[in-house]
């Protein structure tokens, strides 16, 4: 059973620029970043958003439609500082902004034979036109033409930027019908614990535990508190453009590796074959107004990008065909997933141990099983399977920068371990974590 469901996907072009001088894009995207800028500086001032959108939008020269976008761009970053307690004031310091434009109005695309050629207005009444290239992936080209020509497609915004010293362009497409499995209907429900330094999936179904994995990428934690501690050293000395600097590369760092790690859940999933699979994840959205932890861990909570990760995840999984929900994350953490006792001392830190059954896991694996569990009793009619006993933890681990000990690019623990077998006679947990053995 499947249900329609818009999606929208950014597929990425390199511009080879045949008609009209290159410098107009560079000059374009020179006055994006002035009007962006002038948003925020009247926002400040106090001006009235209304206001603010008109006076701007006046004295653009830009194309009318691209004025828009980029002072839509400056409200959503304002909205996004108020709605977080004025935590990460916006301010944009780079040379140059993307020139954000509207399909038929911005820029345009053509189909000649089997390439795809386009005109961007980067200046009122002063075009850029020249040829897409082919990208690294050649479906991206399929896409385009597909999105062009189909009816059940359509092309979107795009922005005109440079990456790495090369001219690009950045086009969203949007399948209005594509189809995404029914979650009532799912067979298989995956939980998913979301954390700092690792992702714990777990597989279930009415008859019980199919397979679980625990993806760790402790990089990604050690780096955000490089960049913090540098950031902070900075500051202190008054530095603060080289403070920009660092705080704008670690956003990209962090960007690039939830994209790898949210490909890789979803490569799990796939690579299994789960029968009608349903991703569900913890409803963390009040979580930072619920409680207060005081000020290290709010700083904490607020770095940590859970919310675009469960984005990405999603996102990548609905082009599959893949459904996401999520439920109410109490107490997931501390219920044992063998017979239900919960309580606060079951976890510590990683370790999870049952003060009712003594049944033993990994802390961050057994909450997503609890995930899985809790999704399954919100259905009617469905069975919550008896959980005797769990398979083995197994790890994979994304390394970014190598070590000595080599690249771990897949599960460490490929197999379950057989009952009675368990390392140090301890149910459900492998002491393989790193792929070395005991006491490496």
């Amino acid at each position: 059973m499947t249900q329609t469901q818009a999606l929208t996907k950014t597929l990425v072009f390199p511009l080879d620029v045949q008609s009209g001088n290159e410098s107009l894009l560079h000059d374009a995207r020179l006055e994006c970043r002035r009007v962006f800028t002038e948003v925020l500086r009247l926002n400040y001032d106090g001006w009235d958003w209304n206001r603010i959108e008109d006076v701007v939008e006046q004295n653009a020269d830009l194309v009318q439609n691209t004025a828009q976008r980029i002072i839509d761009k400056a409200f959503e970053a304002l909205t996004q500082y108020y709605d977080y307690d004025d935590w990460g004031r916006p301010w944009y310091k780079h040379e140059t902004f993307p020139l954000r434009m509207n399909y038929g109005e911005g820029y345009n695309l053509f189909l000649e034979d089997e390439t795809v050629r386009f005109r961007i207005s980067a200046k009122p009444y002063n075009h850029v036109k020249g040829e897409l290239r082919g990208t690294q992936d050649q479906f991206d080209l399929h896409l385009l033409t597909q999105a062009m020509t189909g009816d059940d497609w359509h092309v979107g915004t795009a922005e005109a930027l440079v990456r790495n010293g090369r001219e690009e362009l950045h086009v969203t497409v949007t399948n209005e019908t594509a189809e995404v499995g029914a979650k009532t209907a799912a067979e298989t429900v995956i939980g998913v614990d979301i954390n700092e330094d690792c992702i714990a999936l777990a597989a279930l179904t009415e008859h019980g535990i199919e397979d679980s994995i625990v993806i760790d990428y402790p990089e990604i934690k050690e780096e955000r508190h490089r960049y913090f501690t540098m950031r902070k050293r900075m500051q202190e000395a008054g530095q603060t453009a080289f403070n920009d600097v660092f705080r704008d590369k670690e956003q990209r760092f962090v960007h690039d590796q939830l994209h790898t790690v949210s490909r890789r859940v979803v490569e799990w999933i796939q690579r299994l074959r789960f029968n009608s699979p349903v991703i569900v994840f913890e409803d963390l959205t009040d979580m930072r107004d619920d409680i207060e932890y005081g000020t290290r861990m709010n700083r904490r909570l607020h770095s940590v990008p859970f919310a675009k990760l469960r984005d990405f995840i999603t996102y990548k999984a609905a082009w599959h065909g893949i459904p996401s929900d999520d439920v109410d994350p109490e107490y997931t953490s501390q219920q044992c997933p063998v017979c239900g006792h919960t309580e606060r001392a079951n976890r510590h830190k990683k370790r999870f141990k049952c003060r009712e059954c003594e049944h033993q896991d990994h802390a961050d694996r057994g909450a997503g099983v609890s995930v899985a569990q809790k999704w399954l009793r919100k259905q009617n009619n469905r069975n919550v399977p008896a959980l005797n006993t769990l398979p083995q933890v197994r790890k994979w681990e994304l390394q970014l920068r190598r070590q000595a000990s080599g690249a771990v690019d897949g599960p460490t623990v490929v197999s379950d371990t057989a009952q009675g077998h368990h390392p140090d006679g301890i149910r459900g947990v492998s002491d393989q974590s790193t792929g070395r053995s005991p006491g490496a």
